[in-house]
C-alpha cells in the first residue's frame, strides 16, 4: 500500500496512461496520497519527485544503472514482461523498493480503428518506449508492425525513417511524442493529451478516440475533391465566358456578356 501512495504520488498530474492507471489504483484504494515536491518527468525514463524528505523515482527496469537490480528483482521483471505486461521500479534515494506492474488494454475501438486506416490504404506503425514484450502483445492484437524500447528522439528518426518512404502522420498523446508530431508531415494529437503534444501537432482530435483520425483522412479528401470539382468548374465557365464577353459572339449573333458577369 505505501509503495502505490508513492508511486500515485509521484505521478500525480501526468497525462501518460501508466501513470493514470497507478493513479486510478491508489485513488480507489482510498489511501490519502501524501505530496510529492520537486516532482518532473525525466523523458524516456520515468518521473521523480520528494516524498517526505526522500527522493523517489519510478523508472522503466531497462533505464537503471547496470547492476541496480538485483538478480531476484531482475527475474521477476522478466516474469512480468514475458506475461506482456510493463513493469516499472519505484526506487527510494536510489534503492529499489518495489515493482509494480501494468499491462495495456485496448480500447473497444482500437481494431475497428485500425482496420479503417488500412482500407484506406494506410499502414500504421506503433511507436512506444515500452518493452518490446509488452509492445509485441499489443501489437500482435491489432496486426501492426512496432518498434519499442524508444525514447523521444529515437521516435524522431523513426518517423524520419518512415516519412522518406512515403508521407507520415504521427499520432500521440503524450510529452514523448511532440518532437515526432514536430516531424511528421502531419501531426495529430489526441484529445485530453498533454498541452505539448496539442502545441505541437497540426491536428487536434477532439475525442479520444483513433477513430477520428479515419474520419480526419476522409474529411481532408471530401475537402480536395470540392476543390477540384471548384477549381474545375471555374474553369469551364471562364473558357466559356471570357470569350463571350470579348464580343466573339457578336458579330454573328449580336450576344454581348457583361464582364461583371
Amino acid at each position: 500500500q505505501r509503495l502505490l501512495q508513492l508511486a500515485a504520488a509521484v505521478e500525480a498530474g501526468s497525462h501518460h496512461p501508466l501513470a493514470q492507471a497507478i493513479i486510478n489504483r491508489a485513488a480507489a484504494s482510498g489511501a490519502e496520497l501524501p505530496l510529492a515536491q520537486a516532482r518532473r518527468a525525466l523523458a524516456g525514463v520515468g518521473v521523480e519527485g520528494i516524498v517526505d524528505g526522500k527522493t523517489v523515482l519510478i523508472s522503466a527496469p531497462g533505464k537503471l544503472a547496470p547492476g541496480l537490480l538485483a538478480t531476484q528483482w531482475q527475474s521477476q521483471v522478466d516474469k512480468l514482461e514475458n506475461a506482456g505486461k510493463t513493469a516499472v521500479v519505484v526506487l527510494e534515494d536510489g534503492a529499489p523498493i518495489g515493482l509494480l506492474a501494468l499491462r495495456d488494454t485496448l480500447r473497444s475501438d482500437a481494431k475497428q480503428a485500425i482496420a479503417e486506416l488500412n482500407a484506406l490504404g494506410i499502414r500504421g506503425v506503433m511507436l512506444t518506449g515500452d518493452n518490446p514484450r509488452a509492445a509485441a502483445a499489443i501489437a500482435g492484437e491489432l496486426g501492426l508492425d512496432y518498434r519499442a524500447g524508444l525514447l523521444p528522439e529515437d521516435k524522431v528518426s523513426a518517423v524520419t525513417e518512415l516519412s522518406e518512404l512515403r508521407p507520415t502522420a504521427m499520432i500521440g498523446d503524450g510529452i514523448n511524442d511532440a518532437p515526432a508530431l514536430a516531424q511528421a508531415d502531419v501531426g495529430i494529437a489526441m484529445g485530453g493529451g498533454s498541452d505539448i503534444a496539442i502545441e505541437t501537432a497540426a491536428i487536434t482530435l477532439m475525442r479520444h478516440s483513433l477513430n477520428g483520425v479515419a474520419d480526419a483522412v476522409e474529411l481532408s479528401k471530401a475537402t480536395l475533391r470540392n476543390m477540384k470539382q471548384n477549381l474545375f468548374g471555374a474553369f469551364i465557365y471562364n473558357t466559356l465566358g471570357i470569350p463571350i464577353a470579348a464580343g466573339v459572339l457578336y458579330p454573328l449573333t449580336g450576344t454581348l456578356l457583361s464582364p461583371v458577369v
